[in-house]
This record gives structure tokens, C-alpha cells and sequence, in this order.
């Protein structure tokens, strides 16, 4: 085995040794992304409200307008309730947000790819050679 095989077994970032504390930052996250996905609902649904000539279709996004409010802030609530959200504390939600990009900036300087992404040899036979292999 080279130099390079024993580097690159050693720094194994699938490994669940390296993955200390990754499921709970996995459900920060998803939580960040679920609580902007139903504030854009909302967002959304309030324009398509004010745009809706229709009684009926006002009462149905009415309707839905008062579904994406309760869920935004039912994941609201879920994220202050695990401390991962401090909507009235800056100086706690900036340490969090400190936190998390550099968190970030650590994932973003992993190499969890090689340096040779050709994938020749990887087919067992030439992609596209009934129509002329390269020339397609």
C-alpha cells in the first residue's frame, strides 16, 4: 500500500467516526430549510390571494394561507424548543449562526472526492459507440 492509500484511507469522511454529532446538525438544517420553504409558501400564497378574483378560489387560499401560518410556526416553535432558533436573544442566535458557518467553511475544505474524476475504464464498453462513440 502507497503513501497515498494510507492518506486517503485515513482521511475516510464516511465514516461514522467522523460523523460525531452530524445527525443532530442533519436535523438543524432540515429544519432551517422546512421553516424558508413554508415562509415562502406563505409568501406566495398571500400574493396569489391579493391577485385571486374568484370567491372561491380566495376562500381556498384563504384557507391555505391559515395552514402555512400554523406550520411556520409550529417549526418555529420546534426550533426554539430544541435551542436551535433564539428569536429573542441576538447575541445567542449569532453565536449559533457563528457556529454553523464555520461548521460550513470545515465541510466546504474536505476532499471528499479524488483528484482524477475521468471516469475512463468505468464502461464496459464505449458510451454511444452504436452512434458513432465521441462523434454523438
Amino acid at each position: 500500500m502507497s503513501i497515498d492509500q494510507k492518506d486517503h484511507i485515513k482521511m475516510d469522511y464516511v465514516d461514522p467516526a467522523n460523523a460525531i454529532n452530524m445527525p443532530e446538525m442533519a436535523d438543524m438544517t432540515f429544519a432551517v430549510e422546512f421553516l424558508m420553504r413554508a415562509k415562502e409558501g406563505v409568501r406566495n400564497t398571500a400574493i396569489a390571494l391579493t391577485e385571486a378574483i374568484s370567491p372561491d378560489l380566495r376562500v381556498l387560499l384563504r384557507t391555505q394561507l391559515h395552514q402555512g401560518i400554523a406550520l411556520h410556526q409550529e417549526i418555529t416553535d420546534l426550533m426554539v424548543r430544541k435551542k436551535w432558533f433564539h428569536p429573542h436573544e441576538l447575541k445567542e442566535q449569532y453565536q449559533l449562526d457563528q457556529l454553523s458557518a464555520g461548521k460550513m467553511l470545515e465541510i466546504a475544505k474536505l476532499k471528499l472526492f479524488s483528484d482524477d474524476t475521468t471516469r475512463k475504464g468505468m464502461f464496459d464498453r464505449t458510451p454511444d459507440k452504436h452512434i458513432g462513440g465521441n462523434k454523438a
